[in-house]
C-alpha cells in the first residue's frame, strides 16, 4: 500500500492542510500507518502534480497563508481502485523489540534485565496510546452506544480502524506484561538459590505473586 492511499483516505474527512493532515495522522491515522510531515509534504505536491489532490490557497492575517487539499474526482477514482483491488497484502512486521526478546538468552541477567526496560518502554507507550484511542472512541460516540453509532454515522471507517487500533494496543500490554513477569522470574533464577540436594531449582515463593501492574 502507497502513502497515497492513507492521505487519500484522510482526505475523506474533508480538505485540510498538510499540518492538519500531519495532526491528524499522528492522533488516528497511526494506528494504522505510520508517516512523518515531511513525507506526507512531499507526497501531497507529487500527488497534487498528477491531479489526485487539488490546493487553494487561504490568506491569513500576520501568519503565512496556507495550502488546503481535497481529494479530486481522479483522486477519489484511484481510492475507489484501491479499494475492490485484490486481496491486501499480509500485514510485514519488523519488529526490533521482538528480535532482543529472542535473544534474551544469549548472556547473564544483565542482558535479561536490558531487555526487560526495553520491554517496559513498550508497555509504557502502548498504554498511553490506548488511553488515547478510548478518549477517542468516546467522542466518536458522544454519548451513544457503539450499535447507534455505526447505524447512524455518515461513516463508519473511521470508528472501525480505531477498533482495530485499540485492539492492538490492548494486546501488546498484554504480552509485555506476561514478558516482563516471565523475565523477572527468569532472572529470580539465575541468580536465586542453588539447586536442591535433589537437582530440582526452586522457585523463590515471592515469585507466585509477582506481576506487573496494570496502567
Amino acid at each position: 500500500m502507497a502513502l497515497r492511499n492513507a492521505v487519500m483516505a484522510a482526505l475523506l474527512e474533508g480538505e485540510a492542510s498538510g499540518y492538519d493532515l500531519a495532526k491528524g495522522f499522528e492522533a488516528s491515522v497511526a494506528n494504522f500507518w505510520m508517516a512523518t510531515p515531511q513525507q506526507l509534504y512531499r507526497e501531497l505536491e507529487r500527488m497534487e502534480g498528477e491531479g489526485l489532490v487539488s490546493a487553494r490557497v487561504v490568506q491569513q492575517e500576520r501568519r503565512p497563508n496556507k495550502r488546503l487539499f481535497s481529494l479530486t474526482d481522479s483522486g477519489r477514482r484511484v481510492l475507489r481502485a484501491f479499494v475492490t483491488e485484490g486481496p491486501a497484502k499480509p500485514l510485514a512486521i519488523r519488529d526490533e523489540l521482538m528480535v532482543k526478546v529472542q535473544c534474551v538468552d544469549i548472556g547473564d541477567t544483565d542482558d535479561i534485565e536490558a531487555v526487560r526496560t526495553a520491554v517496559a518502554e513498550r508497555v509504557e507507550r502502548s498504554a498511553a496510546k490506548l488511553a488515547r484511542y478510548l478518549r477517542m472512541r468516546e467522542r466518536m460516540l458522544a454519548g451513544r452506544t457503539e450499535d447507534e453509532h455505526l447505524a447512524s454515522a455518515d461513516r463508519i471507517g473511521p470508528y472501525l480502524t480505531l477498533q482495530g487500533g485499540i485492539a492492538l494496543e490492548r494486546g501488546n500490554l498484554q504480552w509485555g506484561e506476561t514478558v516482563l513477569k516471565r523475565l523477572a522470574q527468569r532472572v529470580a533464577v539465575l541468580g536465586g538459590p542453588p539447586p536442591r540436594a535433589d537437582g530440582r531449582t526452586g522457585l523463590p515463593d515471592h515469585l507466585a505473586r509477582s506481576g506487573c501492574p496494570h496502567p
